[in-house]
């Protein structure tokens, strides 16, 4: 009777399991399926929520601007020996400059210059990085081992020490010969990035069935390698353009940057400010923490997406 019992249970159970519905809904990209866990993410949300306003700000600035942040409108207020700074007023409330200029208004326009730059290195650096990753993932060989050799060079040296080296020798300095120097530093770390993914994709099925297929190699680099590493490398991007606004703002502060000042920039306030550094700290304090909450935006969006993209970080 025990036997017999325990095989109608058995057969019970596999009746059971038979007759459960399977679940037809379609599956979903890892697109969507990032996106919805993005969504939930606070942490992705405060950081997304900081780069938009960073964005539009930076966008609508020139008419945001209570006043024109190059017309020395409180110089008359300026004494170089008792007040070198005109304090808060009404019309200006964060003062202004030691040339009279409203300090709000050129925060406002700063952030217009800190955005190209940082965009526009990281835009550069990526291309540079995408073509030689291609290369050296692609192709493999001497190829990959000369391109890796002159990564691991650049990749040796610290990445502002190098930056700062490449500024320096242009003829002047100059916004342009910024944007360079930052995207020169980046394109070993995207190069590097890109090489990685894309050897991992070498072998993998559906490139493996292209080959057995007859697909010519630079299609199967360009429609089924390159566009299956690219996710990373996104990822990696939104993480560098923090990075570049950083330095950007470094190497204003040395004198590298923009030297006109008809254009404010943060970094160049900073670096601006440094006189007056012990009686009037505002004058730092203010574009500083406009940096630091602009990368923050940036590093914090970029970590939860890396972590929303790879598998291995799922919960």
């Amino acid at each position: 009777m025990g036997a017999s019992s325990y095989a109608d249970q058995r057969k019970n159970r596999i009746d059971d399991l038979a007759a459960t519905s399977v679940d037809d809904s379609a599956g979903v990209s890892l697109i969507v399926s990032a996106w919805r866990r993005l969504r939930r993410n606070p942490v992705f949300l405060l950081g997304l929520t900081i780069t938009v306003l960073f964005v539009l700000l930076a966008v609508v600035s020139p008419w945001l601007a209570p006043h024109d942040p190059t017309s020395p409108l409180l110089l008359d207020k300026v004494r170089p020996q008792s007040n070198p700074v005109p304090g808060p007023e009404p019309g200006f409330p964060l003062g202004a400059d030691a040339r009279g200029r409203d300090l709000l208004s050129r925060l406002l326009v700063g952030s217009r210059q800190t955005l190209i730059v940082g965009v526009l290195a990281t835009v550069f650096g990526l291309i540079g990085g995408l073509v030689l990753g291609t290369l050296s993932g692609a192709l493999g060989g001497w190829i990959d081992s000369v391109v890796m050799r002159i990564v691991d060079v650049m990749l040796s040296i610290p990445s502002l020490l190098l930056a700062f080296t490449i500024a320096a020798m242009a003829p002047r300095p100059s916004q342009t010969t910024l944007i360079i120097a930052i995207a020169i530093i980046q394109v070993p770390i995207f190069a590097r990035l890109l090489r990685g993914t894309m050897l991992a994709q070498r072998n993998s099925d559906h490139v493996l069935a292209a080959r057995a297929l007859g697909v010519k190699p630079a299609a199967i680099v360009f429609r089924h390698m390159l566009p299956n590493a690219m996710g990373p490398v996104i990822v990696q991007a939104t993480l560098v353009l923090a990075v570049a606004i950083i330095d950007a703002a470094s190497l204003s502060f040395l004198g590298l940057g923009n030297p006109d000042e008809r254009q404010p920039e943060w970094g160049q306030m900073l670096g601006a400010s440094q006189r007056f550094i012990y009686d009037h700290p505002h004058l730092a304090f203010y574009p500083a923490i406009c940096i630091i909450v602009v990368a923050l935006g940036f590093t914090l969006m970029g970590e939860a997406l890396r972590e929303a993209l790879d598998p291995k970080s799922r919960r």
